[in-house]
């Protein structure tokens, strides 16, 4: 959806993104802890009713930490769902909740959300946040993910950061 509103807003810093940044690490930590739950207690179900063999373990954590395959599941488990906290909320309205707390929104140029493919593209090229570092030396205030996603991150006023605009509607 394209909300010509967002279209002109200035873009945003290399502190400011930061600043997001350290308050979106702190839900992502959430989001893994919450994940990890979630798997853990998944395993310890299919372990205790028998459809996972404990091999001799008697803590269900060290029946999946013997096996490379099960830590790696969980491990991928928990990167899809921390992956997916960015991947939603840049798709869906532009902001994470650090985003929105900073006034700052993802979009396309013309004020266009990003779509659920170029938000995926946009976290592999954010090169777990390192991509802001390219900010510091180009003048146009754009990260990598930013070039490389045809994507801007800007600064929106108070009022077009107000509730009814956070799907991108007028």
């Amino acid at each position: 959806m394209i909300n010509q509103e967002h279209a002109n807003f200035p873009r945003a810093g290399f502190f400011r993104r930061l600043g997001a940044m350290v308050y979106d690490l702190m839900l992502a930590a959430a989001v893994w802890i919450l994940a990890g739950v979630v798997s853990f207690a998944l395993f310890a179900v299919l372990v205790n009713v028998g459809l996972i063999d404990r091999g001799g373990h008697e803590h269900v954590i060290d029946v999946m930490n013997a096996n490379s395959l099960y830590r790696n599941l969980n491990f991928a488990w928990i990167l899809l769902c921390v992956a997916m906290f960015y991947v939603v909320f840049w798709s869906r309205g532009g902001q994470t909740l650090g985003m929105r707390a900073w006034r700052l929104k993802v979009q396309h140029p013309n004020g266009q959300n990003l779509s659920f493919i170029a938000a995926a593209a946009r976290l592999v090229w954010s090169l777990f946040g390192l991509g802001n570092l390219f900010i510091l030396i180009n003048p146009d205030k754009l990260a990598l993910q930013d070039k490389m996603t045809r994507s801007e991150v800007v600064v929106l006023s108070a009022e077009a950061n107000q509730m009814k605009n956070w799907h991108g509607m007028q």
